[in-house]
Order: structure tokens, then C-alpha cells, then sequence
């Protein structure tokens, strides 16, 4: 899966327009949302989460205020435009519209069980937020600077894979004080501390090759919480996937389960990097 995975992934998100990269990134969020449907919501309210979930996701990324900065919106006065940039400036509010609202109608008019209802309604706003919205962020990441987007992708991508390999050789050989057993039964406290050491190590690897722009207090501050962020959120998807008996998201990728299983890490981690780095270009 890496051998034909990484060097395309790689490529695309070198490429300078910031399209492709969404595009692929939606795919993924779509993807995503589906197995977390699938694993908390029954058939018939499936597909209308899903598409307002795609909604939202691309209301999300495109209503952002950073497309007025990325398409010099705002230059000429023309009707669409005022109309767009108005969009944009109530981007947060059409956003929670299509992510709580929309489905709040859906079920008051489509309710069928009554007594299920919470249930479902929570499950579709979780879903919307949590594998819609959380993974839209790596699309706003490379909208930062087009000019190193990639890094900025790939930054949040090596906090979590390179985690996830170092908690588990260090799991595998050094450790056997459970971490939080109830939940995930095979991770251990020597795991989270290989996982943080493998975000550090991947960080500067990628500082020396490619990311010259990040300083050695970005490393740290990026890497650590970074680490800690992708095994809480590692957990988290675990946690879900417990509660609903099922061992992974889906099946689509061979030998790693679902899209959701392979990006939990990262859905909590790029949040971060991207509030992280938008304050460090304000200051």
C-alpha cells in the first residue's frame, strides 16, 4: 500500500494548485463519513447523512476566509463576487447550518422510530464533525502557502504514520504496562512513548529534508502535542469501534482496515498544526 500510495500522494500534493488536493481529501472525507455511518447508523438514514456531510465538508473548505486570500476575491466589485465574499463571511455559520441543522430537519421530518431519533441525529452530527470536518483541515493546510503545501500536508501525515510505527516496534519489543486496556488492549505505556519519540525523529527528518521553514521550536511544539493528539485520537476511533463491535471501519485498504482507520491519528492532529500555524503567521 505505501510503495503505490506514498509516491502519488506525494506528487499531488506537490502540485501548486490547492484543487487536486482538496479533491482527494473530499474523496477521503466521504469515504470516511460512510464507514462511521455505516458503523452507527442504519441503512435507510445513510446516504442522506452522507450527502449532508459532502455538504458541509465542502462548504467548510470552500466558504473559508482563506479563499478570498487564495482566488484575489475582493479585487473587483462585480454582483457574484459581493455575493461570494458574503458567502464566505458567514463560511462558520452555513457550515453549522449543514452540519446540525439540516440534519435536525431531516429527522423531524423523517423521524420513522421516534425512540431512536437522538441516537441517530447524534450519530449524524458526530459523523459530519468528526470524519467530515476534522479531515477537511488537511485541505485548509496546504491553502496556507500553496508554496510549501505539501509539506504542511505531509507534516501532519509523518506526526501520525511515523508515530504509529514507533508505538509499535516499541510496544512490540520494550513494552508491557497496558496503556488503557479497556479500550485498546494491545497498546502500551512504552508504545505512547515510542510514539512520541517517532514524531519527534520524523519532524526533523523532514525539517532537514524539505521543511527548512519550520524552527526547532516549531519542531517541538508541532511533534510533541502532535504525538499526543494522534494516540488520543487513535484511542478515540478505537473507543467507537468497541462500542459498536466491529474491529475496523471498513475494508478498503488491505492490510489497514478502513479509511477511518488509518487517518483516527490524523483527524485530531491537523486541527492543531493548522491553528498552530495560522497563529504563527499572525505574530
Amino acid at each position: 500500500m505505501a510503495v503505490v500510495a506514498v509516491p502519488n500522494l506525494l506528487l499531488l500534493l506537490s502540485y501548486h494548485r490547492t484543487e487536486p488536493t482538496w479533491a482527494l481529501i473530499f474523496v477521503a472525507s466521504v469515504i470516511a463519513m460512510f464507514e462511521f455511518f455505516a458503523m452507527t447508523l442504519p441503512k435507510p438514514d445513510r446516504l442522506a447523512a452522507l450527502v449532508m456531510g459532502a455538504l458541509a465538508c465542502a462548504a467548510f473548505y470552500w466558504l473559508d476566509f482563506t479563499t478570498a486570500e487564495t482566488y484575489s476575491l475582493g479585487r473587483h466589485a462585480g454582483t457574484g463576487e459581493r455575493v461570494l465574499m458574503a458567502a464566505i463571511s458567514a463560511g462558520s455559520a452555513i457550515t453549522l447550518l449543514l452540519a446540525v441543522i439540516v440534519p435536525g430537519l431531516y429527522y423531524l421530518f423523517r423521524f420513522r422510530d421516534i425512540p431512536s431519533v437522538a441516537g441517530r441525529f447524534a450519530a449524524t452530527v458526530t459523523g459530519i464533525v468528526y470524519a467530515g470536518l476534522l479531515t477537511t483541515f488537511l485541505a485548509l493546510l496546504k491553502r496556507i502557502d500553496p508554496d510549501h503545501g505539501a509539506s504542511t500536508v505531509v507534516l501532519v501525515l509523518i506526526v501520525a504514520w511515523v508515530s504509529d510505527t514507533g508505538a509499535y516496534f516499541a510496544g512490540r519489543f520494550l513494552g508491557k504496562g497496558k496503556l488503557y486496556e479497556a479500550v485498546s488492549p494491545k497498546k502500551t505505556w512504552a508504545g505512547a512513548w515510542g510514539g512520541l519519540a517517532g514524531s519527534l525523529a520524523g519532524v526533523i527528518v523532514l525539517k532537514l529534508l524539505v521543511a527548512h521553514w519550520l524552527t526547532p521550536f516549531d519542531v517541538i511544539m508541532i511533534a510533541i502535542p502532535g504525538g499526543i493528539l494522534g494516540q488520543l485520537g487513535d484511542l478515540s476511533e478505537s473507543l467507537i469501534k468497541r462500542s459498536v463491535g466491529v474491529k475496523d471501519s471498513g475494508a478498503l485498504l488491505p492490510g489497514h482496515g478502513g479509511i477511518l482507520d488509518r487517518i483516527d491519528a490524523v483527524l485530531f492532529i491537523a486541527p492543531y498544526v493548522y491553528v498552530y500555524l495560522r497563529v504563527k503567521a499572525a505574530i
